[in-house]
């Protein structure tokens, strides 16, 4: 096995494959071309901002597309594709002239799809991973060329864990390119689907388990209802001083009933505000016992 020679064509967007491009620049692999999504609104207000991808690309001079034109119009460079979350599926078209390798946050077969992080956390899994696979039409199931395990621990979110893997599966890469692309392994066991997140998932059901709001609340952008208006719910703790409440009652200590236990709330967002602690935020409300809107 040699080192990876051909140039490198990156497809990626957020912030995680973003790590995994700096990764690449840092080891000297030659990049040709990165491949992006388009410029959009990243936060409040109206006006438009690069991805995290083309930060970094143009950080570093390198040119920088927002659709697959690039590899149409230079397929006969020989170049080698490296896709982290790029958001798009790529055509078998494509495939046939520029062979590409895909980093996917999940230890493959399980959590093929579009949300491999928030549906470990929600499904409770102990342990995920990152597969560098080759890319294939059809969606997360190429051949592996190798894996890294990493535990997930109770107070992972979302975004601790996918900074995480990021890491890992940059660290992943950079060493398979080093030594060579060798063999690669079908994927074996059963295949589970992590199909994108959905608005109405998002929206807290207390009659639910404690221990799956406390995932549902780490996994995802959660929130309530009280008096018609949304408040995010950004951190809770599961309550282990036994109270007793309704699902959904809250009273001014923070604890929550639900449908098996209780939950404590650390941070929240109300509508048109800023993120707060919960103790201060509880504080300001005359009530001493209040219920949150059920769902539906």
């Amino acid at each position: 096995m040699t080192q990876e020679g051909r140039p490198l064509v990156f497809l990626g967007t957020p912030d995680a494959a973003a790590v995994v491009l700096e990764a690449l620049i840092a080891e000297n692999f030659s990049i040709a071309h990165v491949i992006t999504r388009h410029d959009a609104r990243r936060g409040r207000g109206g006006a438009t901002s690069p991805s995290p991808v083309k930060k970094v690309a143009h950080a570093h001079g390198i040119d920088v597309s927002h659709d697959l034109a690039w590899l149409e119009d230079n397929h006969d460079k020989g170049c080698l594709g490296i896709v982290v979350a790029y958001g798009k599926i790529i055509p078998a078209s494509m495939l046939a002239h520029t062979p590409m390798i895909n980093l996917h946050f999940s230890l493959l077969p399980r959590w093929r799809g579009a949300a491999p992080v928030e549906r470990a956390i929600l499904a409770g899994d102990t342990t995920t991973g990152v597969c560098i696979m080759d890319l294939e039409e059809t969606l997360d199931t190429g051949p592996v060329h190798c894996c890294a395990e990493v535990p997930i621990s109770a107070s992972h979110t979302t975004a601790t864990l996918t900074d995480e893997l990021s890491r890992r599966g940059a660290q992943l890469l950079t060493d398979l390119l080093n030594r060579g692309l060798s063999d690669v392994t079908p994927q074996h066991g059963e295949a589970t689907y992590a199909h994108k997140i959905s608005s109405e998932e998002l929206r807290l059901d207390w009659t639910a388990d404690a221990v799956d709001i406390d995932r549902k609340v780490r996994a995802l952008r959660s929130y309530t209802s009280l008096d018609q208006r949304r408040i995010r719910i950004l951190d809770v703790a599961i309550a282990d001083d036994g109270k007793l409440r309704a699902p959904g009652q809250c009273g001014t200590d923070g604890v929550v009933g639900t449908g098996n236990g209780a939950i404590r709330l650390v941070r929240v967002q109300p509508e048109g505000k800023n993120p707060m602690n919960a103790t201060d935020w509880l504080r300001g409300r005359a009530n001493r016992v209040f219920q949150f809107d059920s769902i539906g």
